[in-house]
């Protein structure tokens, strides 16, 4: 099938949030080089995995850990509760066929999933570079390119950057169509099939926030390129049924566009939390302890989930420890949401039973009138069954 898009995009609103200064950026990334471990370079922050950060703004230890580009595998590993991430080789495998399937022949077939037949001349400009700043120049210069041009454009795992608590993140989509009225398009290309023109909602609502954040990336550049509009419908192209034949939908991810902004605007900056940590502290994974990574890893607020279990790799530790506690987190955001100042199954339990808490606490008067309900039925219940 093909697809079309309607939307005409929209110019980013400029920005005021205040920008690091060289000094304060090296003094961060020497810092978070320290917690990381000297020796051991960066793990890149994806845009799934920035997706998953912004649902969960209020998470330190994910936003540090993150942001230094600690291994959260390896030390969720070395804690003693690994998490079962990851795609198989195969699933690898089949996925970079697929990709070099709709990119095929200059591009040509991606822009006739975009409803564009004749496209005439496709570029697709070369974007290799030294490292990721040059990669991210050469990027932008080519944005800047294909937008004062009059054709279409292909960019091929474009990287972008975007802020992220402070700290500057490198992001590569799959690919960037910019066409000739200079509008640009995020291609999302996924290898879960499209059966009968529909995908698994699930899987489609985890790249819409993905593509999301590549939208917000994009729009940085775009707010200092003349001409340029960052479409809010993203291209997302699958496998056709059970074959190989790529076939396409219009997603619209403002929702998810706003949402993910308004959740990172909330992070902590990461310096602010790193100052905050005592002095020595280190997530090295192969220099420490299992013991001195798990006070490390403690040292660091943290706020579990149990979406974190599918989001992110210390989510099993998280939730052991929250276990441990007895945390009111550990039955869902809702369930914490609803019982305010009580903040332990035990003290639930106290406030049910009558033997603490305020009894003016809407929390607590909703417990000792569910007590009496659930009390009132086991007696009917008993009666019924004496008779």
């Amino acid at each position: 099938m093909s697809a079309s898009l309607d939307d005409g995009g929209s110019r980013p609103p400029q920005t005021t949030d205040p920008v690091p200064t060289p000094a304060s950026r090296r003094r961060t990334r020497e810092r978070l080089a320290e917690l990381r471990g000297p020796a051991v370079p960066p793990r890149p922050l994806d845009a799934r995995a920035l997706a998953a950060l912004a649902a969960n703004p209020g998470c330190r230890r994910r936003a540090l850990l993150d942001g230094a580009g600690v291994d959260k595998g390896a030390l969720a590993s070395r804690l003693g509760a690994p998490a079962p991430f990851g795609q198989s080789q195969f699933a690898i495998v089949r996925g970079n066929s697929f990709e070099a399937k709709v990119k095929a022949d200059g591009g040509r077939e991606l822009l006739r999933l975009l409803g564009v037949e004749d496209p005439g001349t496709v570029s697709v400009p070369d974007l290799s570079a030294s490292g990721p700043e040059g990669r991210t120049a050469r990027t932008a210069l080519a944005l800047r390119e294909a937008t004062a041009g009059d054709g279409w454009t292909l960019l091929d795992h474009p990287l972008l950057t975007l802020e992220v608590a402070g700290s500057p993140v490198h992001l590569e989509p799959d690919a960037v169509v910019v066409d000739p009225a200079g509008r640009w398009t995020v291609v999302e290309i996924k290898s879960f099939p499209m059966i009968d023109g529909a995908a698994d909602a699930a899987k489609v609502g985890a790249a819409a926030r993905q593509a999301a954040v590549y939208v917000l990336a994009l729009e940085r550049v775009a707010a200092l390129t003349e001409g340029a509009a960052v479409r809010h419908s993203v291209l997302l192209v699958c496998p056709k049924d059970f074959s190989n034949l790529p076939t396409a939908s219009v997603v619209d991810v403002r929702k998810q566009r706003a949402v993910t902004r308004r959740q990172l605007e909330r992070l902590t900056r990461i310096d602010e939390i790193a100052d905050a940590l005592p002095e020595g502290l280190s997530f090295d994974v192969e220099g420490c302890s299992a013991e001195e990574l798990s006070a490390a890893v403690e040292a660091v607020p943290h706020a579990y989930a149990p979406e974190c279990l599918a989001a992110c790799e210390l989510g099993f530790h998280c939730r052991s420890r929250a276990r441990e506690a007895e945390a009111v987190q550990t039955l869902g955001r809702s369930v914490r949401g609803e019982l305010g100042g009580l903040t332990t199954i035990g003290a639930v339990l106290a406030a049910a039973r009558g033997d603490d808490g305020e009894p003016e606490d809407p929390a607590v008067a909703a417990l000792r009138r569910a007590r009496a309900l659930r009390q009132e039925a086991l007696a009917e219940a008993e009666a019924a069954a004496c008779r």
